[in-house]
């Protein structure tokens, strides 16, 4: 392999982990723990701990999808090279790290997208149509579906009409129905994913639908059961347990999603040097962790004190959509914000109490740097990558 070669791979690998270390200090080391420290079940410090080692994990087990859809999906007609890869890695990662320094949280999904098709524009590549009608649906989608979900759950773990021990049995079995159905990397054949229920269904020689539905109720009615025991034993301390528990789950979805974000752009090129994909699962992931574990501490309590006033019921309800719309968007191989999920369910569970400390101003600077992201990182991709074009 010529020198000039090793050292473009070795530069595009340096711009990936700076990318995933920015997306660990400002979007999936940050967001999943936030609504848990703003109820205070958690401390700012070991919150990013935790959710670096769970990011790592989730990226190892759950990261293949996203990985796969940003380094071959997002633009038609070209593959990219390393020296695109790099420009749109600086571009989105230097972005990202403008916001955790200033603290607001830009949405990296936007920022990696927007340069990615940028360079790929500039490459002479064509616009991968059907693959920004899906993206988007799910980014539009997002706020209202989270916001309204975590704003109606909220409001019925904080009224009268429902016995609360109960709703929180339901709420906890509705998301083992979810994590029994989420496809892990270890439990499918090869290269391929598998669920908890599927898994167990065929290990036990169950039919696969009626087997699979059947373990998934299984799993659910158990995280339900012991829920509500919870509950009934120590109803504060069986919140903050099962706020941690939904913290963890958001945060290993998270990078599962996220890391897709950090290598996707490599996957064209160290794919055809022969570097297997899960070793650069691994590297963003361990990429992640080291941004989780140095730089998320400052938008954690951003995210946790500046956008709404949360306690753990609250909290707990701004977790239950965010787990399940990043577990859809992993499924479905569509980078996805998590600044854009968790700030929308925690704005929707602030309103359920009342405009609950919901910091309008915070709101709008928010959207505005999400949109001003997209954009930016799309246009300054695209001439970056023109201007190098010309010169060389």
């Amino acid at each position: 392999m010529a020198a000039v070669t090793v050292l473009t791979l070795l530069i595009a690998g340096v711009a990936s982990l700076f990318m995933a270390w920015s997306i660990g200090a400002g979007s999936s080391g940050s967001t999943p723990f936030a609504p848990a420290v703003g109820a205070n079940a958690i401390s700012v410090m070991r919150a990013g701990l935790v959710v670096g080692v769970l990011g790592l994990l989730g990226a190892v087990l759950q990261g293949a999808n996203v990985t796969e859809a940003v380094g071959t999906e997002l633009i038609g007609g070209v593959t990219l090279t390393a020296g695109a890869a790099i420009v749109a890695l600086l571009t989105a990662a230097g972005l990202v790290a403008i916001g955790v320094f200033a603290g607001y949280p830009i949405a990296t999904a936007f920022t990696v997208t927007g340069a990615v098709v940028g360079v790929g524009l500039a490459m002479g590549g064509d616009p991968a149509w059907p693959k920004y009608v899906e993206i988007l649906t799910l980014w539009v989608l997002t706020p209202f579906v989270g916001g309204g979900i975590a704003y109606a759950v909220a409001r019925a773990l904080i009224g009268d009409r429902l016995p609360e021990r109960a709703l929180t049995a339901v709420l906890a079995g509705l998301v083992g129905v979810i994590l029994a159905n989420v496809g892990f990397a270890l439990l499918g054949p090869g290269d391929e994913q598998a669920s908890i229920a599927g898994a167990v269904a065929a290990g036990v020689g169950g039919p696969g639908t009626v087997g699979t539905a059947a373990v998934t109720l299984a799993i659910a009615g158990l995280v339900a059961a012991a829920v509500y025991a919870d509950v009934g034993r120590d109803r504060e301390g069986a919140q903050r347990r099962f706020l941690l528990a939904m913290g963890g789950l958001v945060a290993f979805s998270a990078g599962g999603s996220q890391v897709g974000l950090a290598i996707g752009p490599l996957v064209p090129i160290f794919g055809d040097v022969g570097v297997p994909l899960w070793a650069l699962l691994v590297g963003g992931g361990v990429g992640l962790l080291a941004g989780s574990w140095t730089g998320a501490p400052r938008m954690i309590k951003a995210i946790a004190q500046d956008y709404a006033s949360m306690g753990p019921r609250r909290s707990i309800a701004a977790l239950i959509p965010s787990f399940a719309i990043a577990q859809t968007a992993v499924a479905f191989g569509i980078p996805v914000s998590f600044n854009e999920i968790i700030v929308s369910a925690i704005v929707g569970a602030g309103y359920a109490a009342g405009d609950a400390g919901v910091s309008r101003s915070k709101m709008t600077y928010t959207v505005l740097a999400w949109i001003g992201s997209l954009v930016g990182s799309l246009v300054i991709g695209f001439g970056v990558y023109t201007a190098i074009s010309a010169v060389l």
